[in-house]
């Protein structure tokens, strides 16, 4: 069994002005990359809410693309994600995989051997770290993205960040099995 990061996208790692999905939008979060590194000898995922396909806004081809792109640079980093997950539905079609439902957590977990009360989740929305918690992660919230604007609804969480690289820190310094 093994540990595992499963990270929100947009807002954490890519700037999210608001459906992002143009590979000509694309720019890091400052200090995405620093944070990324710092958790290499983690197994790292994307787990990301795409509500903009089910919306109409873009095409599934269009998230591809874009993902592609930051895996692509990423990779130039020495950093690897895993995997990608995403749902593409419209927050009202009731299905299970949008966060916080933990239906991605679960596949990972049974696909590479994951021990969630062991890992860690990251986001700026409520939703992410309510995944968290739901499948026995430690979560951290980062002010990034959408962070400030939904702080004040924030249930529950193990730390608040102010980015990436401060949420990587303190998975280094609490991370002690």
């Amino acid at each position: 069994m093994t540990k595992a990061i499963f990270i929100d996208r947009d807002g954490v790692i890519v700037e999210d002005p608001g459906y992002v999905h143009k590979v000509e939008d694309f720019k890091l979060v400052n200090n995405a990359i620093e944070g990324l590194k710092l958790l290499k000898n983690y197994k790292l995922f994307i787990i990301t809410n795409q509500s903009g396909i089910g919306r109409g806004y873009y095409s599934e081809d269009q998230f591809h693309q874009f993902n592609n792109h930051l895996l692509r640079e990423l990779k130039k980093e020495g950093i690897y994600i895993i995997e990608t997950w995403f749902c593409p539905h419209h927050p009202d079609e009731g299905c299970d995989c949008r966060k916080p439902n933990t239906k991605f957590m679960q596949l990972a977990a049974k696909k590479y051997n994951i021990e969630l009360n062991k890992s860690f989740v990251i986001g700026d929305h409520p939703s992410d770290v309510e995944m968290g918690h739901k499948a026995g992660a430690k979560t951290i919230y980062v002010l990034t993205g959408h962070g400030q604007e939904h702080k004040e609804n924030l249930k529950k969480y193990d730390y608040i960040a102010q980015d990436l690289i401060d949420a990587a820190k303190w998975i280094l310094e609490n991370d002690k099995e």
